[in-house]
Parts: C-alpha cells; structure tokens; sequence
C-alpha cells in the first residue's frame, strides 16, 4: 500500500446525477498535487447514496486517471458481511488496488464478532484489505489487540483509525513495530495526523487534501522524512481550516469549500443537505485564511 496521503475525495453531483466530467477533472487536481493514494466511494465520497451502476463508473474512472501510479482504494464496507465481500470482489473486479472496509455500523458486533467479520472478508476476497476504525459513526470500536490478531490474514495490510483515542492509536503503532509489522496505520482524522504520524504512523486518509492537498501531503512527507519543523508549522497553518471542513458532518463542509474552488456544485444527496448559511462564512474565512482560496 502507500505511506503519505490519500484523499477521501469527494462525488460531485449536479441536478441529482452524478457529475462524472467533474469527478474525473478533480482527479487529475489531486494527482497534480501529490496525493499517492485515492480513496472512493468513503463516507466523504457520499458511498450509502450511490447506485451499483454509478460505483461502477466512479470506480472506473478513478482507475483510468490513477493509471497505476497510485493505488485505488474503494469503500466497500457495510454492516453485513456478505454484502461487503460481493462489494469488494465487484470492486477488485473493476481494477480497484484495494478496498477499505469499516467496521460494521448499527449492529454493534463483539471483537470477537469483528475478528471474524475481518477475516472472513479477507480470505474470501484475498486482495487488499484495510480496516476503517472510526466508533463515532459506527457505535463499534475495534480494539488494538482485535487489530494484531487480524495480521494472519497477510492480505489485511492496515487500519484507518479514525478513534480518536490517541492512547490507542500508540498503543497499537507500539504493538505493531515491536513485531516489526509493515502493517500500515493512517489516521482518519486531519487534526490528528501530525501526531500519529510522529507517534510512527504511515500517514492519513484524509477529508482536508480535497481542498488543499499540497500542504497536507508536504505536511505528511516532512514528519516521515523527520522534518519536523516544516511539519509543525504546516499542520498548525492547516488546524482552523481542519476545524471548519467539521463545523457540519463531513462532507457537507467540503463540497461547499470545493464548491466555491469550481470543483463542483454545492449539492449532496439526502439525507445530507447544503452547509447551513452561518457556517458558510466560517468555511470561506478558513479557506482565505490557510491560502487556499
């Protein structure tokens, strides 16, 4: 897989369709700018409102422009297990590089219920497989023991751990490279990255690289490369425009910030519904603040 920066890009929508010339022009954006990994069809990619047909093309389009030079890692997780794994064969079928799977919302599975979820998927899909641990949507918390015992299945080559439990996301790095893993370990949330990444961390799979992936992906590179200045003051130029992008459930902040960038319409699918006109200001003030508009 990769270390740095993936972005969880968003999908452009325009009159209730899916407004792929866009999706494939903000593409290029990212890859212009050195994202090394692209992530569709996540929560910030708007997954739970996009048809079979629509994914199909979306995952195609991305694989088209990525053109094997970064991997493509599509959101294929549900709350049911068979369900993901038909999701992640379709997925791979399609030329997907890997796939991202959550842990299972609603249903509220034990650890043990969630080793088994894992490996399950694991062997029956056997490419790529990363874990998206993020408790605050799914009422699940995988836990860092859960996640070593998932590295027998060699197919399973990270986590994206979005907990927001800094203890645990240590913890588990600790446990990793006492073992001398390559497991790979991303954060899943922008105003954490800088400190799982000098914690020993691989990177983030990450909502604010939409707007501004330069500077993020500058920001990750420098902590692994020990630059740890440069880093620093990256990561407390980006931290307001952090906050903003979640004055509202993601991703109805970024797709008005990349609205106001013409990188798409300012327009979501429900239940999600336009940013709210009090927070607009904030985000447009964030985005002239941080030099990105």
């Amino acid at each position: 897989m990769f270390r740095g920066t993936g972005t969880a890009v968003i999908t452009p929508f325009k009159d209730g369709a899916v407004d792929f010339g866009s999706f494939r022009r903000f593409l290029r954006f990212q890859l212009e700018n050195g994202i090394e990994a692209l992530i569709v069809l996540g929560t910030t990619g708007e997954s739970p409102t996009i048809n079979e047909s629509e994914r199909t093309k979306l995952i195609r389009i991305a694989v088209d422009e990525a053109g094997g030079k970064v991997p493509v890692i599509v959101g294929t997780g549900t709350n049911s297990t068979e369900k993901t794994i038909k999701s992640s064969l379709k997925a791979f079928d399609e030329g997907a590089d890997g796939v991202l799977v959550v842990v299972p919302y609603y249903n509220k599975p034990t650890q043990e219920g969630l080793y088994r979820h894992f490996g399950e998927i694991a062997t029956r899909v056997q490419g790529p497989v990363i874990i998206y641990n993020v408790p605050g949507r799914t009422g699940a918390n995988i836990l860092p023991d859960t996640v070593i015992r998932c590295l027998e299945f060699n197919n399973i080559v990270g986590v994206k751990e979005a907990s927001g439990d800094q203890y645990q996301v240590d913890y588990l790095i600790s446990a990793l490279r006492s073992k001398e893993s390559d497991f790979k370990v991303w954060s899943g949330n922008d105003d954490q990255a800088f400190h799982l990444c000098c914690s020993g961390g691989d990177g983030v799979i990450s909502v604010i690289s939409n707007v501004a992936p330069m500077k993020t992906s500058t920001m990750i590179h420098s902590i692994l490369k020990g630059d740890l200045h440069i880093a620093r003051g990256l990561h407390l130029e980006l931290l307001p425009l952090m906050k903003a992008l979640f004055v509202e459930s993601n991703p109805i902040p970024v797709k008005y910030a990349l609205s106001l960038m013409n990188y798409c319409q300012n327009e979501l699918r429900l239940p999600l519904y336009e940013l709210s006109e009090g927070n607009r200001n904030v985000v447009r003030k964030a985005l002239q603040e941080s030099g990105v508009l």
